[in-house]
C-alpha cells in the first residue's frame, strides 16, 4: 500500500526507524519495511537471509514477527534470535555474515518502538545506504515478489555472544570484584548474567527484570537522575564498581567505588590505552565533543587520534576507512574493530573490569589520570534561529580564539586548553553547548558568557 511521504519521513529517520506504536508504527508498517529491506538486498544480490532480534518491549515480539513475514514474502530467509541486546544482534550479524534488524527504541518510553538495521557484518544502514530507498518504497507501495517464499528458523546466540566478547578482553589474571549493575529493566538483565557468569564477579543486580514499561526509571544513564539508584547501591553494597546499561544495552556508564560517575571520555581514554598497549601505533577514533584527554593520551602513547563528527554513522565510517582499533563517543557508545567496527557497551564494561582487576587500587585512583579537565556536559538552549545565534557567539569570541573549525557545528579553541562546541540539533530548535577547561571555575565562567549570547 502507498503511504503519505510525511508519515514515512516522521518515522524513518537518519539512522533508524522509530515512532509511537499504534500511531506511527504498527505490524503492517514494519511488514512493509521488512519487505522493502529484503527487496533491496535481493536486488543487490548481497544476502539471502536476515537475522532479527528484539528487546523486552511488549510490542517487540509481534513487530519483529511482522518484519520477518515481510522479509520472507520477498524470498529471503530469516533467522530469529529472540530477546537480544543491540550489540548481541550485531554479533549475530557478524557471526552469520547476514544483514540484521533489531527491534528496539533504546531508552525511549514504552509507547515507542523502532528498528535498527545493519548490513552483513554489522555495517550500519542509514539514509544513504538503504533507508532512503525503503522510504521511497513505502511511499510508492512495495512491489510484490512472485518467487518462492523464504523460510524462518530460530537460533539462540546468547552464550556464543557471551563467550565471544569475553574472548576479546584479557581476563585471565582478573581478581575477584564486587560489581553492581543497574540494567534499568532493559536488555542488560538478559546479557549481563550470561557474560559475567564465567567471571570471578560477585554480581549485585538492580532492576534486572525485563520490563519495557521501565517502572523504576528511564533506561537512559546519560541523564544523571537515572544513575542515582546505582550510585546508592554501589556505596551501600561496598561494590568495587557500578555499571549502568541503557534500554537496549548498547551503551554502558560507569560509577566508581565512591558512587561518583566516571565520564565516558575517561572510559574512552582507558580503553584506548589498553588497545594501544596491544597494538602500538594504532588509530583511535573520538568525536569532537570527547574530552581532549583522549587525543592527548593517544598521541602520548604513540597512537594516531582521529577526530570525527558526532554520530555513530560517522564513527563507523571512520573506523572502516582508517582501520582504527577502537572508537569512543561522549554519549558512552564504544566501537571495536574486532567487533565488526560496531558498538558494544558490554565490551567497554569488560575492559573497565579487566583494568580494575589487574591492580590493587580502587577505580577512582585508576581513573584519576584520565581526568585532566573539567567539563560542562551538554547544555541545551531553545532558540528561534540556531545559525544566527551560533554566528553571534563566534563573533563574541573571534578575538580570543586560537582556532575555529566547523566540522560539526562550530568548535572554538581558546588559550590555556579551553574550548567549546556549539551544535544545532537536527530534529529540534535547540543549540547544544559543550565546554571544557582546566578548572570548574573556568568552565562555569565560559558557560555563563556563551549562554548570555545564545539566549539573548
Amino acid at each position: 500500500m502507498a503511504r503519505a511521504a510525511e508519515s514515512v519521513s516522521a518515522v524513518i529517520k537518519a539512522y533508524d526507524v522509530r515512532g509511537v506504536v499504534g500511531e506511527q508504527i504498527d505490524e503492517e508498517f514494519v511488514r512493509e519495511v521488512g519487505a522493502s529491506f529484503a527487496r533491496l538486498l535481493r536486488s543487490e544480490g548481497s544476502a539471502d537471509r536476515v537475522v532479527i532480534g528484539h528487546d523486552m518491549r511488549a510490542s517487540s515480539p509481534s513487530l519483529s514477527q511482522a518484519f520477518a513475514d515481510g522479509v520472507t514474502a520477498q524470498g529471503l530467509d530469516v533467522v530469529l534470535i529472540g530477546l537480544a541486546s543491540t550489540d548481541q544482534l550485531y554479533f549475530a550479524s557478524g557471526l552469520l555474515d547476514a544483514p540484521g534488524a533489531m527491534f528496539t527504541a533504546s531508552h525511549n518510553p514504552a509507547k515507542y518502538n523502532g528498528i535498527k538495521l545493519c548490513r552483513a557484518g554489522a555495517k550500519p544502514v542509514g539514509q544513504d545506504t538503504g533507508l532512503a530507498q525503503i522510504s521511497a518504497d513505502l511511499v510508492e507501495g512495495v512491489p510484490s515478489y512472485d518467487g518462492e517464499r523464504g523460510s524462518i528458523t530460530e537460533q539462540d546466540v546468547l552464550e556464543d555472544y557471551a563467550s565471544f566478547v569475553r574472548g576479546l578482553v584479557d581476563l585471565a589474571e582478573m581478581r575477584p570484584l564486587k560489581v553492581a549493575v543497574d540494567a534499568g529493566n532493559g536488555m542488560g538483565g538478559h546479557t549481563v548474567p550470561a557474560v559475567f557468569g564465567a567471571l570471578p564477579v560477585d554480581l549485585v543486580p538492580l532492576y534486572f527484570e525485563l520490563d519495557g514499561t521501565f517502572p523504576n526509571h528511564e533506561a537512559n544513564p546519560l541523564d544523571p537522575a537515572n544513575l542515582v539508584d546505582l550510585q546508592r547501591l554501589v556505596v551501600e553494597s561496598g561494590a568495587d564498581v557500578g555499571l549502568a546499561f541503557d534500554g537496549d544495552a548498547d551503551r554502558c556508564f560507569v560509577v566508581d567505588e565512591r558512587g561518583e560517575p566516571v565520564t565516558p571520555s575517561a572510559v574512552t581514554a582507558l580503553v584506548a590505552a589498553r588497545e594501544l598497549a596491544k597494538e602500538p601505533g594504532s588509530t583511535i577514533i573520538h568525536n569532537l565533543i570527547t574530552s581532549r584527554v583522549v587525543p592527548e593520551l593517544v598521541a602520548e602513547q604513540g597512537g594516531k587520534p582521529v577526530r570525527t563528527r558526532v554520530g555513530h554513522s560517522f564513527i563507523k565510517q571512520q573506523m572502516a576507512e582508517t582501520g582504527a582499533v577502537f572508537g569512543g563517543e561522549h554519549s558512552a557508545h564504544y566501537y571495536f574493530r574486532d567487533f565488526w567496527g560496531a558498538d558494544s557497551g558490554m565490551l567497554a564494561a569488560l575492559h573497565v573490569l579487566a583494568a580494575l582487576a589487574s591492580q590493587d587500587g580502587p577505580l577512582s585512583e585508576l581513573m584519576s589520570s584520565y581526568n585532566r579537565y573539567a567539563a560542562s556536559g551538554e547544555i541545551n538552549s531553545t532558540v528561534a534561529d540556531a545559525a544566527e545565534r551560533t554566528e553571534a557567539v563566534v563573533a563574541a569570541f573571534e578575538d580570543r580564539a586560537v582556532s575555529i573549525d566547523r566540522l560539526d557545528g562550530v568548535t572554538v579553541d581558546l588559550p590555556d586548553n579551553a574550548w567549546f562546541n556549539l551544535r544545532a540539533s537536527n530534529t529540534e530548535p535547540l543549540l547544544r553547548l559543550n565546554v571544557e577547561a582546566p578548572t570548574d571555575g573556568e568552565v562555569e565562567a565560559l558557560v555563563k558568557e556563551i549562554l548570555s549570547v545564545v539566549r539573548a
